[in-house]
């Protein structure tokens, strides 16, 4: 893993990173697109965290902190780079950064039919939350 470099998003990151989602990434959002991106970035510089191999982006994961809670979205690792240690990394940068915000609690959005999401974040010792289902409402644009 010494060759992985993770790394802080920068606006010049905006499509390379939405490309990247649409091949390893599972489902969309309504935010994927560059102006969501661009203002996740503008609003907290260091949420979009990129894994990159040989200067290739190989993994993202968003880690955001809303300074009581910590939260963690698009986890993913490009499919010829899986099960080498990436998903890992950027999750333990992830609790890196919410350690030093102060944050005490995580935790992380994955879908329900992504089985193969399910044992990754098992294996990074997170447990789903049964009781909890999230109720969702796009804003209008």
């Amino acid at each position: 893993m010494s060759d992985l470099r993770i790394r802080h998003a920068s606006p010049a990151d905006l499509h390379p990173v939405l490309a990247f989602w649409k091949e390893a990434a599972e489902g969309t959002s309504v935010s994927d697109d560059p102006d969501g991106v661009a203002a996740l970035i503008d609003r907290d510089p260091e949420a979009l965290l990129l894994a990159e191999r040989d200067g290739e982006l190989v993994g993202t994961v968003i880690a955001g902190f809303d300074g009581w809670r910590c939260h963690l979205y698009r986890l993913a690792v490009h499919p010829d780079h899986r099960r080498q240690g990436i998903s890992g990394a950027l999750l333990q940068a992830a609790e890196e950064r919410f350690a030093a915000l102060g944050g005490r609690r995580l935790d992380a959005m994955v879908l329900e039919r992504n089985e193969l999401a399910h044992h990754a974040w098992r294996g990074a010792g997170y447990a789903p939350q049964e009781q909890w289902r999230r109720w969702v409402k796009p804003l209008p644009r």
